[in-house]
């Protein structure tokens, strides 16, 4: 992440898909020479996705019910 930016829930989300992406392609842990690395927990990443997805939708101009589908059936 750049220095001096803010840090919002959108730039944390996609800094959040980029580290899920890095697990999904790179595996959950790499080696370099002699030395073990090991990236986030990608149950972890996902659960910090869904969170922060839900702050998005909370903070942004929606309607009530989110993801809400209303179908009228007419003429029984």
């Amino acid at each position: 992440m750049e220095q001096g930016k803010e840090i919002t829930a959108e730039s944390m989300l996609k800094e959040v898909n980029n580290a899920i992406f890095n697990v999904l392609v790179g595996g959950q842990s790499y080696k370099i020479g002699s030395r073990q690395l090991t990236r986030a927990d990608l149950s972890m990443l996902r659960e910090m996705k869904k969170e922060l997805e839900a702050q998005i939708n909370a903070e942004s101009e929606s309607c009530l019910l989110d993801d809400t589908y209303v179908a009228f059936f007419d003429g029984r």
